[in-house]
């Protein structure tokens, strides 16, 4: 399947994905890190993506910790503690803000789709229009047993849930027409009833009569983020997202997946540019190529090998503690979750002939993503030919130790990619869409009325 030859967009998009302290694994560690993590630090972080005109920040959650290896947990950060919840913090980020867009994950596996439905109209109307939800299934063991299972969800029903739960979800937000709301003080009529709408939706998983109890949100609803690259992962994509957080190491790989997922939009009556493919990049970068380098082997200096071995059982699903750290990295069993990323790390393993500690290394910052240590001439140029040969719409910047790792790109690389026209100077809208690109849907049953009226 070759690459989608032309697309609408001519600017790359940009997200800028909070992690605590920073995405490197050993961030916190660093003494110019924050660990704060108080509001005022996430304000400030959606404050300066927006002055650089990003598109959103993005924010990852879980809902549990992860405890097999209880000295790496207490050691690492980012073992699922966080210290709010993400739809409650850009609620008060939404006030501190006003073009950024807020994207907030949330999995199908534990949620309810009438609540999930409700909160982020809400947040879409404290935004204005900027709200995203990042669509996501669950795997982790532990939590699983937090919300009432005794083992994991399987896969392949994670994914028969997930897409029953965005139908869900969609039809929701079309429970009221645009128009419904007619607040008329003299005929006392608050809405009209004939645009109201129940779903009335009977499915495997799910029982929802509806309507949702509330106007449909500004932007008819917010934008729909899916983060995985299984192959059921790429089909719920192409069926109901609207921009994809993915992770590929190679241009190779990046234009395949690119042309892969747009090339199945068509079945679904969407063109390609009803879908922006975002990749994850972890980027250390500074005025020369050296100091960048330099900045980055004081991060991987502060890797703790007990932290690197827990990175690696959750990327990889097997627990490696009792193997040789500078041994390969040995055969794997197949596992119920996180298909696509164990396939990544062992790919990324056998292609570097990396050891087990070289490969945790390897990861220890980008977590199987694109990992870029350069100049911002440098990390313009990588930028610039994966963006140019249809392996990206726009990337998700994944900052190795904020504040500064923002900081750095806007100063070093966020220059040259203007001074290239591959990226904004101003916001071309109000909204998260407007600035993405992607048209506001019509009401399905005003699209309905609209066919049979032909």
């Amino acid at each position: 399947m070759s690459p989608v030859p032309t697309r609408r967009l001519d600017r790359l998009k940009l997200g800028a994905f909070h992690y605590v302290s920073g995405h490197h694994v050993a961030a916190w560690r660093h003494p110019l890190a924050s660990v704060d993590d108080s509001l005022r630090d996430y304000v400030a972080f959606a404050r300066t993506a927006e002055a650089a005109k990003f598109d959103a920040v993005f924010l990852a959650d879980s809902v549990g910790i992860r405890l097999n290896l209880p000295a790496s947990v207490s050691r690492n950060p980012h073992s699922g503690v966080t210290p709010f919840e993400p739809l409650t913090l850009l609620s008060a980020i939404a006030g501190h803000t006003s073009r950024i867009g807020l994207v907030a994950t949330a999995s199908t596996s534990f949620s309810d789709p009438y609540n999930l439905a409700r909160q982020f109209a809400s947040l879409d109307r404290l935004s204005a229009g900027r709200a995203g939800w990042n669509l996501v299934t669950t795997q982790e063991p532990e939590v699983a047993l937090n919300f009432g299972h005794a083992a994991p969800v399987p896969h392949a029903k994670r994914y028969e849930r997930a897409e029953e739960f965005a139908d869900v979800v969609l039809g929701l937000w079309d429970s009221f027409e645009d128009d419904a709301f007619l607040r008329d003080r003299v005929s006392g009529k608050y809405y009209d009833p004939r645009k109201l709408h129940q779903l009335n939706h009977h499915g495997e998983h799910f029982q929802v009569r509806g309507p949702l109890n509330a106007p449909r949100p500004p932007q008819g609803r917010p934008v729909v983020i899916q983060a995985g690259s299984s192959e059921p992962g790429k089909e719920l994509a192409a069926r109901t997202a609207e921009v994809i957080f993915t992770a590929q190491q190679t241009l190779e790989e990046a234009t395949s997946f690119y042309a892969d997922v747009k090339g199945r939009l068509a079945k679904y009556g969407r063109s390609p540019d009803d879908l922006k493919i975002m990749p994850g990049a972890f980027i250390v970068t500074a005025r020369t190529e050296a100091e960048a380098q330099e900045k980055f082997e004081e991060l991987q200096g502060l890797v703790q090998p007990e932290v690197g071995l827990e990175l690696l059982r959750t990327h990889l699903g097997v627990d490696l503690s009792g193997h040789p750290l500078d041994g390969p990295l040995p055969p794997l069993p197949e596992i119920a979750g996180g298909k696509s990323r164990q396939a990544l790390v062992a790919d990324l393993a056998q292609r570097e002939n990396l050891s087990i500690r070289e490969l945790y290394l390897r990861i220890a910052g980008a977590r199987g993503h694109w990992q870029l240590v350069g100049s911002g001439e440098q990390i313009a140029d990588q930028l610039e030919e994966r963006f140019l040969n249809y392996g990206a719409d726009g990337f998700n910047l994944m900052s190795p130790i904020l504040p500064g790792g923002l900081t750095d790109f806007i100063d070093f690389v966020l220059p040259e990619l203007r001074r290239r026209g591959l990226f904004r100077t101003e916001y071309e809208g109000r909204t998260l869409r407007e600035n993405l690109g992607l048209s506001r849907p019509e009401n399905r049953h005003v699209a309905r009325r609209s066919v049979a009226a032909e």
